[in-house]
């Protein structure tokens, strides 16, 4: 019902920029922005807290650390920010990640920037949460490797991280727990958000913010039909589709052995259905899809056009739609690296 709704929804928006487009060969920005807050929205200042829960200071000060801490590997030599790279638009830009031996993962890692607007975590869409997201790294074998036992007793071995859980957690009989870690590091990525893009100031009454060509995109983008999958604040990460709902992509970028969210649900009605991606800073996180396989920006809205909505756009159109995308890049998040606490002869070495 979900997927027949935008469907209806977005067909109309279709047709009211489609008029527009005929009456000018530019778009006019008061005409076309009026149709666009209607299909997205601005990064908020401050994202909401997930779940409806109070976030502290000391939850954010905590998961900052935690973010960082290579010790909650089994290793000890990777963290969240490993794959998740504040300094390079929350990814590590690279098709898989390096995880726990060496061991590539089995798909690109997306972006952390704006995660918390997403219902829908990974790529399968099983985490509904950045809380749940953040557990499952930790416990993966081919990522970190580690398991709630090792996490806690890590953690618990050292005093800085005792007393930092107690002032975020205060009342609880034993605040270092697996379920506290999780909390803290996804409060922590509340904060990882980018706003102020200059389509945000757009949407916002700016009718500078964009150039032409940028808002010859824009109505491409609506017009061919992309918001049918992207829109609201992220432009994805909302719902799960098809990669190939028109044509088949060809196995460089579809791979066989990986059936996405029917791997969850063993349901092979779902074969090859994966979360549609946010496309905030888009610009800056190649390489692209699920495998990681498209470095290039243009030829990933190229094979898009074609395997989703069936059109094998024009180069105009590829690089007008481009030129759009690359107003997504919004403010990024300042993060100064924590000073970890240190540990003790308590503390588990590297397994």
């Amino acid at each position: 019902m979900k997927r027949i709704t935008i469907s209806i929804v977005c067909a109309g928006m279709v047709m009211a920029v489609s008029g527009v487009m005929a009456q000018s060969s530019a778009p006019r920005p008061a005409e076309l922005r009026e149709i666009a807050k209607h299909i997205f929205q601005p990064i908020p200042e401050q994202a909401p807290a997930p779940r409806g829960e109070s976030i502290t200071e000391a939850h954010i000060e905590l998961g900052r650390k935690l973010y960082f801490d290579p010790r909650l590997s089994r290793s000890q030599s990777i963290s969240c920010n490993s794959c998740h790279n504040v300094g390079t638009a929350g990814v590590d830009n690279a098709p898989k990640s390096i995880g726990y031996g060496w061991q590539l993962g089995g798909r690109n890692s997306p972006t952390v920037f704006n995660a918390v607007f997403n219902s829908i975590q990974f790529w399968d869409g099983r985490a509904p949460d950045l809380k749940e997201q953040a557990k499952g790294p930790l416990v993966n074998p081919v990522e970190m490797n580690s398991t709630p036992e090792l996490v806690e007793s890590t953690l618990r071995s050292i005093p800085g991280y005792v007393e930092a859980f107690k002032h975020a957690f205060p009342g609880e009989t034993q605040p270092v727990t697996f379920e506290n870690t999780a909390r803290a590091i996804e409060a922590f990525e509340t904060t990882l958000i980018t706003p102020n893009s200059r389509f945000d100031q757009f949407l916002k009454g700016s009718d500078t913010a964009m150039r032409p060509e940028e808002l010859q995109g824009l109505s491409l983008f609506i017009e061919k039909g992309c918001i049918t999958c992207h829109s609201g604040v992220n432009l994805g990460g909302q719902t799960i589709f098809p990669f190939g709902l028109v044509n088949k992509p060809d196995v460089k970028y579809l791979p066989l052995e990986d059936k996405g969210r029917s791997e969850v649900t063993q349901n092979p009605e779902e074969d090859y259905f994966f979360r549609v991606p946010q496309l905030r800073n888009v610009a800056l996180t190649a390489p692209y899809f699920h495998s990681g396989q498209v470095w290039d920006l243009k030829e990933a809205v190229a094979v898009m056009g074609n395997v989703q909505l069936g059109q094998t756009l024009s180069e105009g159109e590829v690089h007008s739609i481009v030129k759009f995308l690359d107003t997504l890049t919004g403010d990024q998040p300042r993060v100064v690296h924590p000073i970890l606490p240190p540990g003790t002869i308590s503390t588990p070495r590297p397994h």
